[in-house]
């Protein structure tokens, strides 16, 4: 590497032996799922009907629009599954300073059309990401702007409605990513309450005090049952705990559904016990229509309770503290490029992921702002340079220059010999660009040619 480039090592998130146990996590959760759903079989048709009547469908076909990814893998599935913060009704309590409906938890679950293996991707909630344009819900329409992920959710459910939340999640995960979501799955704040309190609480061992306000959460250090408020706090507690990071807080919520996938297993042999959990469950789910319903989300769980434990994967988006790139920002995360955009792709193409290749990859990590761009408008389009330099910089890029170049359809960044991985990090937030390295290319700087395919709303 030459010296324009700055590497750093370990980037948040990345040890690879919580990424093996988040792998049992979904394991046990997933084989948990199954087992609840089967059991619905078990008990009389009127409270099948109950418990299907129980679930929320969110019509999301007409808020989505044309201009989606391309499913690249037919018979495979991106499940989007969010985590619902809402300050609607008996969830009003937490967090007084929000109004809106918020995105507590986000990830995509993908099933791959041979069900051989699965892959879960968790956001964290302050990744700093393109929020596209979205129907409000109150007869508006949000422009589009860079934010943190979580307040898609937010942005679409201002009219209050679920479907608008989710149609604006999915928009912006879609235009993120690459990836073509199939379903979408909203759990909220109560629902989760009431599936710990059936199973009589939670064992959780915290190693030290936790003293947390905006969770409303005062918990002693040890080993401890518990539910009701005290189980939403915990998985909520964020600042109070470690280093205060929302990728903490992932980890804390996965180790507490694999206690609660275990304690399920072993809990809800009666039926009474079941039959309140499932209620609970149900009552805080809202799906898209094609997933609303017992016998669906029962075929679903047999699909991945199927899987072999050790073929399930559980990822968090390789990702660094914007402040690297935003001295300013001190809140957010950047998603690493092109680690990222390689995780998106492979399952984009049904390509499972491995872990250890991607847990090595991630450690070569180059920030945004390493990257000396030079911006050449090959379009013919006025202005289209200097547009382009700003959603760049947006992005963390040090744009050095702007300029014109000859016409051309096609997106092409040149580079010279010591710059092929700053090259490789600014082509894979662009899609389908080109770089290639030339002999004259300017010392220290990637030139990027803008060719009539490149939408600078497209950048990533």
């Amino acid at each position: 590497m030459g010296g324009t480039g700055q590497r750093r090592r370990t980037p948040a998130g990345s040890s690879p032996a919580r990424l093996t146990r988040r792998g049992r996590i979904l394991a046990r959760a997933a084989a948990a799922f199954a087992v609840l759903i089967l059991g619905v079989a078990g008990v009389g048709a009127w409270i099948y009907q109950d418990l299907d009547n129980n679930i929320n469908a969110a019509d999301l076909d007409n808020k989505l629009g044309e201009d989606r990814p391309v499913n690249l893998s037919p018979g495979s599935k991106n499940i989007l599954v969010v985590g619902s913060d809402s300050r609607e009704g008996a969830n009003a309590k937490y967090g007084k300073d929000l109004t809106t409906m918020q995105s507590d938890t986000l990830m995509v679950l993908h099933v791959p059309a041979n069900r051989k293996w699965a892959t879960v991707v968790s956001f964290p909630r302050d990744s700093w990401v393109q929020i596209p344009a979205c129907d409000k819900g109150d007869s508006t329409t949000s422009a589009p702007h860079q934010s943190k992920i979580n307040e898609a959710f937010a942005i679409g459910g201002t009219g209050g409605k679920v479907a608008g939340a989710a149609a604006c999640t999915i928009k912006t995960v879609e235009a993120n990513t690459g990836l073509r979501i199939d379903h979408f799955m909203s759990v909220d704040f109560q629902g989760f309450k009431g599936m710990v309190n059936a199973l009589d609480g939670i064992e959780v061992c915290p190693e030290q005090a936790i003293r947390d306000e905006k969770a409303r959460l005062d918990l002693e250090a040890g080993c401890q049952t518990i539910k009701d408020e005290k189980a939403l706090g915990y998985v909520r507690a964020r600042y109070s705990v470690g280093d205060g990071s929302d990728l903490g807080r992932i980890g804390r919520q996965q180790e507490f559904m694999e206690a609660l996938a275990e304690k399920a297993q072993s809990k809800l042999t009666s039926p009474n016990a079941l039959y309140d959990f499932l209620q609970s469950a149900t009552k805080s789910l809202t799906t898209d229509e094609d997933l609303a319903g017992i016998k669906p989300l029962y075929s679903l769980a047999s699909e991945v309770k199927g899987i072999p434990s050790e073929k399930l994967t559980f990822l968090t988006v390789p990702n660094y503290p914007r402040e690297a790139d935003v001295a300013t920002d001190k809140a957010n995360v950047a998603w690493q490029y092109p680690q990222a955009a390689g995780l998106f792709t492979s399952l984009a193409k049904d390509k499972e992921v491995d872990k250890k290749e991607l847990q090595a990859d991630v450690k070569d990590l180059i920030y945004a702002s390493s990257v000396r761009v030079q911006v050449l408008n090959g379009t013919g389009v006025t202005g289209r340079a200097a547009a382009v330099a700003e959603k760049l910089r947006e992005a963390g890029f040090t744009v050095v220059g702007t300029g014109n170049a000859p016409e051309t359809t096609r997106t092409i960044a040149t580079y010279p010999q010591e710059m092929d991985e700053q090259a490789k990090v600014l082509a894979s937030r662009l899609p389908d660009a080109w770089a290639t390295q030339q002999a004259d290319a300017v010392a220290g700087v990637v030139t990027l040619v803008i060719g009539t395919d490149l939408d600078p709303d497209d950048i990533r």
